[in-house]
């Protein structure tokens, strides 16, 4: 029998042309793109348009959408997926389907480029990700730019070239299972830039953050303030993981100095050693919403 692969359209830049403003925005649904396929093996396609938006407006309710859609179509018979995703939030998306359906045969792409652009890349992305369906592998996976990359460590790390997604490190992804929706969880992600203080962590905790991420400097570095903001967190019951701004290498809480990753650790902090900050926000999102929060420091190290 010719497998099925069901292909979710969610909008981003591979469903983008120019509209009369000059602007770029999600107007080709799942039929349209499907007709810009190359040559594939045999397969039946079913296209599912669950929405069109810049993935940059997605939360953690959309995303759960997207993986609840992929696990709805594997469900209903459906020998893979193919996420048709914006860039922006590719690496989050693709987190959250990997921890709902680990070891599923779903497959996300995108572009960096869109439809109507002279080296649109939407069409190569789409056939490799469809033939790497039908092709098998275990796990959540990114195809891109002539890469295929799992889903854990996954970042964007490029804005103008076909090739934009690395992995942050060389790790192999713990064996983990989270299933409750994430929607109703708020994670906040809060920037760290030298000599700050610890307003937009007090801000996060005043709107009624869960949980919170600091995308630190370097190697999951800070302030000795934001130490103190991290001791107070963790008295509310409320746990911090650190991740950086650097979008490569792996991470090590060496540094002392009152607010060096080492200092942090101490006043209670998770370092993520290798999910940068969106996907550390999804993951700790995941085991917040499944209980297990007090799990962060086991499953990020």
């Amino acid at each position: 029998m010719v497998p099925l692969v069901t292909i979710i359209a969610t909008g981003g830049t591979i469903a983008s042309q120019k509209n009369a403003a000059g602007s770029s925005t999600p107007s080709l649904d799942g039929q349209a793109l499907l007709a810009r396929l190359g040559d594939l093996p045999p397969v039946r396609l079913r296209p599912v348009d669950l929405f069109a938006r810049d993935s940059s407006t997605l939360t953690l309710a959309d995303m759960q959408a997207v993986s609840d859609a992929a696990g709805a179509a594997l469900a209903g018979g459906a020998a893979g997926v193919v996420v048709l995703h914006g860039t922006d939030a590719m690496e989050e998306t693709a987190l959250l389907v990997s921890l709902n359906h680990p070891g599923a045969p779903v497959v996300l792409t995108g572009a960096q480029f869109t439809d109507d652009h002279p080296q649109a890349d939407g069409p190569a992305n789409m056939t490799a990700a469809i033939r790497a369906v039908l092709e098998g592998g275990a796990g959540v996976r990114l195809a891109f730019g002539g890469r295929l990359l799992p889903a854990w460590g996954l970042v964007k790390f490029a804005t103008d070239s076909a090739d934009a997604f690395r992995l942050a490190a060389d790790a192999v992804a713990p064996r983990l299972a989270l299933t409750a929706p994430v929607g109703g969880v708020r994670v906040d992600v809060v920037a760290v830039h030298p000599g700050g203080d610890a307003t937009h962590v007090e801000a996060s905790l005043a709107a009624g953050a869960q949980g919170i991420v600091l995308a630190a400097l370097g190697s999951g570095n800070a302030t000795p303030a934001m130490a103190d903001a991290v001791a107070r967190c963790r008295a509310r019951g409320v746990p911090v993981v650190v991740s950086s701004r650097v979008p490569l290498g792996r991470l090590a809480a060496s540094y002392g100095g009152g607010g060096g990753g080492h200092d942090l650790v101490r006043a209670g902090a998770v370092l993520s050693a290798v999910l940068r900050p969106g996907q550390a926000r999804v993951l700790l999102a995941a085991l917040i919403a499944a209980g297990q929060g007090d799990r962060a420091g086991e499953v990020f190290g």
